[in-house]
């Protein structure tokens, strides 16, 4: 009898000990998530820092006296250089595996970002990146460099705020996801390439 009692205490005592693993395996798990959230906003602030003071050296160049001139009517648009060291700085949450391309296939010339772009609708007045690049590629059908979505985006009323749109539209569509790189500064979406697939 007392070893029935002492087996039924021990079990007890394991299966409290179990839920309590269980419960800090959990809060492990919540908290690895915070910290990878926090890595990433740092590097979204070395980025916009960085940014910043290239900026502010152009300004100084050009009050200077330098032959550098800064263009107040447009944000400056940033080269596929730019755009990938700002994405490289934002692979750690990115677990999306970028499609091969063969490097004899011709690819066409890159869109060009307008700041002039005439809005056409208040489409994208209220949405986020992500769900208005969501929406643009599911009607295209078929991936789009961050320069031409920045073009669709300010037609359909999207109001960018930082001094980088098509920075901040790779690092928000890197971050998500719903979107996979399939070429230096373009995206498209995940579901599309896994609806092909399985066809």
């Amino acid at each position: 009898m007392a070893d029935e009692n002492l087996l039924a205490t021990l079990e007890q005592n394991l299966r409290q000990q179990r839920q309590t693993r269980a419960r800090f395996a959990g809060k492990l798990a919540e908290l690895e998530a915070e910290a990878e959230k926090v890595r990433n906003e740092m590097n979204a602030i070395d980025l916009l820092a960085g940014q910043t003071e290239a900026t502010i050296r152009s300004i100084m160049t050009s009050v200077l006296g330098a032959t550098a001139t800064f263009s107040k009517a447009a944000p400056p648009i940033p080269s596929d250089a730019a755009i990938e060291a700002a994405l490289r700085e934002d692979t750690a949450r990115s677990q999306v595996a970028e499609a091969s391309y063969s490097s004899n296939v011709s690819r066409a010339p890159l869109p060009e970002a307008r700041a002039d772009t005439e809005v056409q609708s208040d489409r994208f007045f209220d949405r986020t990146i992500p769900q208005a690049t969501a929406l643009l590629l599911r009607e295209l059908g078929a991936p789009l460099h961050v320069n031409e979505l920045y073009n669709r985006l300010l037609e359909g009323g999207f109001q960018f705020t930082g001094q980088h749109p098509t920075i901040s539209i790779a690092v928000s569509l890197n971050r998500n996801r719903r979107f996979r790189k399939v070429a230096p500064g373009t995206f498209d979406l995940v579901i599309r390439d896994a609806s092909s697939q399985a066809s």
